[in-house]
């Protein structure tokens, strides 16, 4: 919202001095923010005069172009030329060369002198040009920064002005005057006016405030006027879309005189663009008072004014000449013929204001917040009006608004008011806290006194009564975010001051802290971190394509996902059914960006629809459902489980002197799901894994003991890789986390150094060649009995001395005792169990 300062110092006791920053300085105090300055000085600089063309000489060019050789008087006749700037002529007389041809003599025009300077840092100064000594320049509105027009110069009788020759121009067309631009939060929606912003500079500067609508009167009407009728009995949550319309009809209007200008120069230092002076009255009524109004050509109508809801498929062409298909929950302005206008948005085209107007119909409505901001966001429809009516407008000041926009049609367009009015359907009902004595101490922690609290609340325009217990509160109609006691004491700590709330440090309660799956999730994380692996983020949105390619280990079957209503992007309608995918756009993206060894991980949801996905309707806002429907909306939320997955390619590190690097493989993913496993204390157990994005021979199944399976890693599949423009040999792995989490202990205890010394042995077996490594691992393990400390697998191998069929595989088996020093019988005799056992479940053979 930018506020002129000559406007709000009609209604505030703003220094003469002050300026935009000082303004701004003041409404910070009172929770409002600073956006930025708006000063025509600074950007345009005079001498910038009045003057009157005496004589104009059109001169064709042999360029095809006719040019006038003006001699402008720019002081009054018989007077002297103070100005002295180099280029001024002592006579009072200006020799100016000027393109234009929409001006004649006798005009009076706005004359930019040398040493001006224009928007653009354009410097005005005397040259030659179409072999005349041109002194300065004529201007047209473009030209000042005061509009776009750029068809001709600026004639000041255009806008209704007869000032006198060698007056300033700039301070005629209001460009003294500056703005101070404030961000209104939606809570303020009274600071959409100049009356709101009076208001809180009054209550900043604890200085007096004269409301702008207390200053109206008005009249008694002597009968109905327009005949209006609410008829909305479709309202959402059973509130009505519109609760009051006035209207009021001013007859005999010239709309085709200009403009004032100090009330074109108020608008475009608000933000707003002059259009015409109906329209323009209508926008100055609407930033003075808050109430937006609409103007109907009252000739256009057709019949009684109706306000209800749209019936579907009713179309309406809208004032931006679009023509848009209506909703049925749209509230709507309707005449005989059908919609004439979206309620509290935009007016429709069949009953627009144009020069030829001459009976106004005047709208002063207030709408519902809730209907009013889906019209406009259904639309796609933002309005200035509808920004105010959605945030909540004074339904009390509708007659002062129409009444006030009245006296502007007559004063400035020559209208005659009807004694007749229209105010249809009823007020709200203001809002009725109880306050109860010391809340307000007691909620922000300061000592506030009765009398202040009470006070402020005056102030504010509450009326307060003392009731046994407390205060009880009626809000004022221009504040609907006043709704409970809370809203109140927050009023009372804006405006008492929030520098008076002193900082204090909260002390945190004892016995809480992280929960037991938070600590678990972020041991895992910086364990990954300290990995020197790298931690991203992703969107949680996949294709159709990649949620079947890898949230199911088989290829071609069904996969169930959550198909997103309004998503991003048509290619990834989808929530994420596996991690991976997000993952490897992000190593994508950086290989395309000249990265060639690279580790990443990423920790997030993904999302596993079950039987039942949504509910079949979607309870009202405003009141907490029942906890059946609650229940029922849980029931149809998908599974959500926390998966953690990581993509790794190149090396592991930067080659250096004395260090060759290490490729990626397939271990290293596996490498990645253990230490994920031995951070948490859970023992994974790889098998041989198949999954239609892995690699068919180098993919490991993770599972838990109890057989639970969790997860895979290895390489990825050479198709994929390829249609991805990765690597070869890139790996991955994915995880279901809240698995690992539910299986880890409370409290991971490190198992006893022991001081005895180790026994190593290493044995070769010889077994089919589709025997799982794995799989004989873990008989080793359990035939070896409790000596057995550790069995890694350290080596496989085909070729030479070996059947065909047969592949042989060494493993080291570490053999420790916890109270002894193993003898060598004795660690021969467990490796022994272990060969038995393993020859006993596979036919292995010792080599």
């Amino acid at each position: 919202m930018r506020i002129p300062l000559s406007w709000l110092r009609e209604y505030a006791q703003v220094p003469a001095d002050a300026t935009a920053e000082d303004v701004m300085a003041d409404l910070v105090k009172v929770g409002l923010e600073e956006e930025d300055v708006h000063r025509p000085t600074d950007s345009i600089s005079g001498p910038i005069v009045v003057g009157q063309v005496l004589s104009l000489v059109k001169e064709p060019q042999s360029n095809g172009k006719t040019i006038n050789w003006c001699q402008v008087r720019v002081v009054p006749e018989g007077q002297p030329q103070t100005l002295t700037h180099e280029g001024i002529d002592p006579s009072g007389v200006q020799g100016i060369v000027c393109g234009a041809h929409n001006f004649t003599e006798g005009d009076k025009v706005v004359v930019t002198l040398p040493g001006a300077v224009l928007p653009g840092d354009f410097a005005i100064s005397a040259r030659t040009t179409y072999g005349h000594l041109s002194a300065g320049m004529i201007a047209s509105v473009r030209e000042l920064g005061i509009g776009e027009d750029h068809d001709g110069i600026l004639v000041l009788s255009t806008l209704g002005l007869d000032p006198e020759v060698g007056s300033d121009a700039l301070e005629l067309l209001g460009l003294y005057d500056q703005a101070a631009e404030i961000n209104v939060t939606p809570d303020r929606s009274h600071c959409f006016s100049i009356r709101g912003v009076a208001r809180e500079y009054a209550h900043a500067t604890g200085t007096s405030f004269t409301d702008p609508a207390a200053g109206i009167a008005v009249p008694a009407a002597s009968g109905p006027g327009y005949p209006v009728r609410i008829a909305d009995d479709a309202g959402a949550y059973a509130a009505p879309g519109c609760d009051r319309f006035v209207a009021r009809t001013v007859t005999g209007v010239d709309a085709s005189r200009p403009t004032p200008p100090w009330m074109a120069s108020r608008l475009r230092l608000a933000g707003m663009r002059s259009i015409s002076l109906v329209v323009d009255i209508s926008n100055y009524v609407m930033l003075e008072l808050g109430q937006p109004l609409h103007f109907y050509d009252a000739d256009a109508l057709r019949g009684g004014i109706v306000v209800r809801r749209a019936v579907a498929g009713e179309q309406l062409q809208t004032l931006d000449d679009k023509v848009r298909t209506l909703h049925e929950q749209d509230v709507i302005i309707a005449d005989d013929r059908g919609p004439i206008g979206v309620a509290g948005v935009m007016g429709g085209a069949e009953t627009e204001v144009s020069s030829t107007t001459t009976r106004v119909l005047i709208e002063a409505a207030h709408f519902s917040p809730i209907a009013i901001a889906r019209s406009r966001r259904r639309h796609k429809l933002p309005s200035e009006a509808s920004k105010r009516f959605e945030r909540g407008v004074d339904w009390e000041v509708a007659d002062e608004a129409a009444q006030r926009a009245v006296e502007l049609l007559v004063e400035l367009a020559g209208g005659t008011a009807e004694d007749t009015a229209t105010d249809e359907g009823t007020r709200p009902a203001p809002a009725v806290i109880d306050l109860p004595e010391g809340f307000a101490s007691r909620l922000i922690g300061v000592d506030y006194t009765p009398e202040q609290v009470q006070g402020t609340l005056a102030d504010l325009g509450a009326i307060v009564e003392e009731v046994p217990g407390g205060l009880r509160v009626t809000a004022p109609s221009w504040r609907p975010d006043l709704r409970i006691r809370e809203d109140l004491v927050e009023e009372v700590a804006r405006l008492v001051g929030y520098d008076k709330i002193p900082s204090t440090l909260p002390v945190a309660p004892p016995g809480r802290g992280l929960t037991r799956v938070q600590q678990q999730r972020r041991r895992v994380l910086q364990g990954l971190a300290d990995a020197g692996l790298v931690e991203v983020l992703s969107y949680p949105f996949a294709s159709a394509a990649q949620n079947d390619a890898f949230g199911t280990p088989t290829a071609g079957e069904a996969v169930a996902a959550v198909k997103l209503a309004n998503p991003l992007s048509a290619e990834f309608g989808f929530l994420r059914t596996s991690i991976l995918p997000g993952l490897l756009e992000t190593a994508r993206r950086n290989l395309s960006r000249g990265f060639r060894d690279l580790a990443v991980y990423e920790a997030g949801l993904v999302y596993l629809p079950g039987d039942t996905l949504g509910s079949a309707e979607i309870p009202p806002l405003g009141a907490r459902p029942a906890d059946e429907v609650l229940d029922g909306l849980d029931a149809g939320l998908p599974v959500q489980p926390q998966h953690i997955g990581a993509v790794l390619f190149g090396h592991d590190s930067a080659p250096a002197a004395g260090s060759t690097p290490r490729a990626y493989d397939w271990a290293s993913a596996l490498d990645v799901a253990r230490l994920i496993g031995d951070i948490l204390g859970v023992e994974l157990v790889v098998g041989q894994g198949s999954h239609q994005a892995f690699h068919p021979g180098r993919t490991a199944a993770l599972a838990l003991r109890s057989g639970e399976h969790v997860g895979y890693a290895g390489e990825l599949h050479p198709k994929l890789l390829a249609e991805l423009d990765l690597p070869a040999r890139t790996v991955a792995m994915e995880i279901d986390a809240d698995a690992l989490f539910e299986a880890a202990a409370d409290l991971v205890v490190a198992r006893p150094l022991s001081t005895y010394p180790l026994s190593t042995q290493d044995v070769a077996l010889v077994v089919d060649r589709d025997v799982v490594a794995g799989d004989v691992l873990e008989t080793l393990r359990l035939g070896a009995g409790e000596l057995l400390e550790d069995v890694a697998l350290f080596d496989v191998y085909q070729g030479p001395g070996i059947e065909d069929g047969k592949k042989s595989l060494a493993f080291g088996l570490r053999f420790r005792a916890a109270d002894r020093t193993l003898t060598a019988d004795e660690a021969s005799a467990s490796r022994t169990a272990a060969v038995a056992a393993a020859a006993e479940k596979f036919g292995a053979v010792q080599r």
